[in-house]
């Protein structure tokens, strides 16, 4: 793995904390009025329903924290990018998390769902305050990295499963702007998107992350254009 600085551009901790802030926000407020028919939705994760998404999701935000609670490694391996690498995908790993997810849905509080997202969500935001901007963290699959990109990568998590939650609830996306930028730029290597694609972030998402499938034409574009994105899975 190549080495990457623990240093970041000072606006890069704003950005990414304000992305992972607003689109919290916006899923805690969604969740204010799912019933318990709601919960138990298919959704385009499977085997996973709302409930069991929304609680790979909570844990997903919560996770931050605790990492923040232990010894920071001495240096830091991976980005953003790197994080979402084939080894997260492998079967026994995709294995254990969708258990997790099983797990953790059935411990989780249908009534006080979204308050206790919003309170988890405040626990990271203040757990990020509280350090350094070049603070490093080492995640539970052993990658060290710097805080602020892990912190990208959760605003991946719920900005995309996001898009999974609209699609099971029969809902409007309500990805936010600030995460949309935040997600189409870690996914496109921060390289332009072809012109002839004219897609928004939002089809661009859909589009890079296996949500919405491509075309011929669009496929035949990137194809002539060489244009590399970063694989994800979720």
């Amino acid at each position: 793995m190549v080495e990457q600085t623990p240093d970041n551009p000072p606006d890069t901790v704003p950005v990414v904390r304000a992305a992972f802030r607003d689109e919290c926000a916006r899923l805690v407020a969604e969740l204010r009025d799912l019933t318990e028919a709601d919960l138990h939705r298919p959704t385009t994760c499977p085997p996973w329903t709302v409930r069991e998404l929304l609680a790979h999701v909570h844990t997903g935000v919560g996770r931050l924290a605790g990492m923040l609670a232990a010894p920071a490694p001495p240096r830091a391996q991976v980005d953003a990018a790197g994080y979402f690498g084939a080894a997260k995908f492998t079967p026994p790993v995709d294995a254990a998390r969708i258990e997790g997810g099983h797990r953790a849905g059935r411990q989780l509080d249908a009534a006080a769902l979204a308050d206790d997202l919003d309170r988890v969500r405040r626990a990271t935001l203040n757990a990020v305050d509280a350090q350094p901007p070049g603070r490093l963290v080492l995640t539970r699959h052993g990658d060290a990295m710097t805080m602020v990109e892990f912190l990208r990568t959760r605003v991946v998590e719920v900005g995309v499963h996001g898009l999974d939650l609209a699609a099971a609830l029969d809902r409007q996306p309500w990805l936010t702007p600030a995460a949309a930028a935040v997600v189409a730029d870690l996914l496109t290597g921060g390289r332009p998107v072809p012109a002839a694609l004219n897609w928004d972030r939002l089809t661009l998402i859909r589009k890079t992350t296996g949500r919405t499938p491509l075309t011929h034409v669009e496929q035949a574009v990137i194809e002539a254009a060489d244009f590399r994105w970063l694989t994800f899975s979720p």
